[in-house]
């Protein structure tokens, strides 16, 4: 993860970076399908004050980014010394509603009263290369769409005192010579323009006046939904409540989850439960476990980490297991069952909805023909299942329908999978996705893979699976020392 703060509801899943700037906007997939332009620019936040004007991410700005300790809640504080201003940006997606909703304070640190103007600005790109998406001006209910087929994204506002913002402006962004509409922002008034197709962005601006050291809040929001009378619904909802309920429901709903961990040192408090959190973010409430939201390697690779490794997803889970969280587990035990090959084995790695990912791993090796995955992934999975039974006990028919239609294909595969020379594993693609080679560490999740399924075979009276996959994790163990270095060591593979 390469966003200083992420933000998810299973649903829509948000990047902020280290400006505090909007990077990642995924939806309806945690990780799937990115509706930003992340690549060439991120959302902008513009102030305008008695005349001067500054972007919070051209470099002038004192910013720091950090989130709540025990709710997906940003902190984030962007002081400008020129402009004598200071932000403070609270952002959070809705528990209830995919929305991101950002709470804003701006206090104005000069010894004046002064008129200050805020521009929120936003680059969708739900169409790819910059073509037929439209952003609109809806007058009705007062705010912006941006849409294209079953996206629509709604773009609005309101001081907490309750005026909205008070001027808007769409045009296009990044095609036919055209830099983006962000740049009307820049003389403190926005031209009002209501419509445009193509590639497009949208700017609107909140007027509030300031006396010294005096502070204005207002709250923002981007609503997504799959059609334009849903997303309006939810905009008149906030339109018409105190939006600090919001924010008070959100805290209370991450502070439930995260619960009290008692037995960790106060030294330990936050840096465990914000990993809590950073993991609970990734989780699609479809079953996907998503490696990174981070888009950012697309400006120099190939592709990028929005997919779901079923073995980073099983370690992922693992502390969430031990520490009495179930949900994220069972929809990823769900997702690895639907995935999984007819003969018994989960592929190299996933897309969020399900889909078979991109590999780069060969069918063929040399000559002979091979299968392109990483056994240890089908392997820690089944280790999983076995510790969730351990620490939930009680859940004894959810893990009996994924033993029958889980573990015993899979225990079965590993199985068969032995190479006849060694007695080791046959050789598949490591951890790191670089060799295709028997490894210690492959081997090693073999055997723990077999043993487990033998123990939960023994658990739902399946005696003769349980000896047969004992005795094949036997067997491959009193072979691990053709692994083994006699200088002290074993090495990666063979």
């Amino acid at each position: 993860m390469g966003r200083p703060v992420v933000l998810s509801n299973g649903q829509l899943f948000v990047g902020l970076d280290e400006s505090g700037l909007v990077h990642d906007f995924y939806y309806p997939y945690v990780g799937l399908e990115n509706l930003t332009n992340a690549r060439s620019s991120q959302h902008k936040i513009g102030l305008w004050v008695d005349g001067d004007f500054k972007w919070t991410d051209d470099g002038s700005w004192e910013i720091s980014t950090d989130f709540e300790l025990d709710a997906l809640i940003s902190s984030i504080r962007l002081k400008s010394n020129d402009l004598q201003l200071e932000l403070h940006l609270q952002d959070y997606i809705d528990t209830e509603y995919n929305s991101l909703i950002r709470h804003i304070s701006i206090t104005n640190n000069a010894d004046n009263a002064r008129d200050v103007r805020l521009f929120m600005h936003q680059v969708f790109q739900i169409s790819r290369d910059g073509r037929a998406d439209t952003a609109l001006y809806v007058p009705d209910d007062h705010y912006l769409l941006d849409y294209k087929g079953r996206y629509s994204l709604l773009i609005a506002g309101k001081f907490t005192t309750g005026e909205p913002f008070d001027q808007y402006a769409v045009g296009n962004y990044g095609i036919e010579g055209k830099a983006g509409t962000f740049l009307d922002a820049s003389d403190g008034e926005l031209s009002g323009n209501a419509v445009e197709h193509g590639g497009v962005d949208s700017v609107i601006r909140f007027k509030q006046n300031l006396g010294p050291g005096s502070t204005a809040e207002l709250d923002y929001w981007i609503v997504a939904d799959n059609n334009q009378i849903d997303a309006q619904t939810t905009h008149n909802l906030y339109r018409m409540m105190d939006m600090s309920e919001r924010m008070d429901k959100v805290r209370a709903d991450w502070q439930a989850w995260v619960g009290k961990n008692n037995d960790i040192t106060d030294g330990h408090q936050r840096s465990l439960q914000h990993s809590m959190m950073i993991i609970r973010a990734h989780c699609d409430d479809r079953g996907s476990v998503l490696a990174s939201g981070d888009s950012s390697i697309f400006n120099y690779g190939r592709d990028y980490y929005c997919y779901c490794w079923p073995r980073d997803a099983a370690y992922a889970l693992w502390p969430l297991i031990r520490l009495g969280h179930f949900t994220e587990a069972k929809h990823f035990f769900d997702f690895a069952r639907d995935t999984m090959h007819k003969d018994g084995y989960l592929m190299h790695k996933y897309q969020p909805d399900r889909a078979i990912g991109s590999t780069w791993h060969p069918l063929v090796h040399g000559r002979r023909k091979e299968l392109a995955i990483q056994e240890d992934e089908t392997a820690c999975v089944i280790f999983m299942i076995g510790e969730y039974f351990e620490a939930n006990p009680d859940d004894a028919n959810y893990i009996e329908s994924l033993y029958l239609s889980f573990v015993q294909p899979c225990a079965n595969f590993l199985v068969k999978f032995v190479d006849e020379q060694t007695g080791l594993p046959h050789a598949s693609y490591d951890l790191w996705e670089e060799k295709f080679l028997t490894s210690t560490y492959t081997v090693s999740t073999v055997i723990a893979g077999l043993r487990t399924a033998a123990k939960l075979a023994q658990q739902f009276e399946d005696p003769s699976s349980a000896s047969k996959w004992n005795k094949a994790a036997d067997e491959i163990a009193s072979n691990l020392h053709k692994l083994y270095n006699p200088e002290g060591f074993f090495r990666k593979g063979f």
